[in-house]
């Protein structure tokens, strides 16, 4: 470079020249998502905060807690890369059964918002569910698996809850007909219980430890607070 036509250019050349045009952006960890051998996580793996959360999609406090903690937890905990929260069915019943498989349907990048989508909307099927006649519920316990999962689907309306999500009615049909993957599901939640003798959920396990008589955010919460407390003291 020409060094007097450097020094003859304008101030706001140089500063451009110096100064970056836009700040480098922060690490987005909500947007890292990975299917685990045993259920689903977003955020940081290597956050001071390793969260496993037990839920079963007819549970009334598992709905609550997703809306009490979805601010906070996710752009708070994990946005900021203090906690990777990992979600693990824990199935009591042939409509959590279906449920889950609609949450996993579609690319793993998918599963939260699906999750998010089912719990958000938990009191309108699970009304549906409870005015179903006993024909209704006898379709739910006979037949194949595939069956049984569709005519779930189609009596709780979760096609239609899914294409509010850009899925077809086709492509949720065929992720509750996965009976091999239902198998699969089954048996993992199983394997989670005894894993860490989950008696219930919402339930919490972190670090590796499970937190008796926590079932709710207001309570995880004051838990976990003190790590992030801690990261704002080491960052100031």
């Amino acid at each position: 470079m020409n060094f007097r036509r450097f020094v003859a250019a304008p101030a706001a050349a140089i500063v451009a020249l110096a100064v970056p045009a836009t700040p480098a952006l922060a690490q987005d960890w909500n947007a890292q998502i990975v299917e685990t051998d045993k259920g689903f996580r977003v955020g940081n793996p290597e956050a001071p905060l390793q969260l496993i959360e037990f839920v079963s999609y007819t549970c009334p406090h598992c709905a609550h807690f997703e809306q009490e903690s979805e601010a906070e937890l996710k752009y708070v905990y994990v946005l900021e890369g203090l906690a990777a929260v990992e979600v693990r069915h824990l199935l009591r019943n042939p409509i959590d059964v279906a449920v889950a498989l609609v949450t996993e349907c579609g690319a793993t990048e998918n599963f939260f918002q699906n999750h998010r989508a089912l719990l958000h909307t938990q009191p309108e099927w699970l009304a549906r569910a409870q005015d179903t006649s006993p024909a209704q519920q006898a379709r739910w316990t006979s037949g194949t698996i595939a069956a049984r999962m569709r005519a779930i689907g189609n009596d709780l309306d979760l096609h239609e809850i899914m294409e509010g999500r850009g899925y077809t009615f086709t492509q949720v049909d065929n992720c509750l007909a996965d009976s091999e993957r239902a198998l699969a599901m089954v048996d993992a939640s199983a394997a989670n219980a005894a894993e860490f003798n989950v008696q219930g959920t919402p339930s919490f396990v972190l670090n590796g430890n499970l937190l008796d008589g926590v079932h709710d955010w207001a309570s995880l919460v004051q838990i976990m607070a003190p790590t992030r407390e801690s990261a704002m003291t080491t960052a100031e």
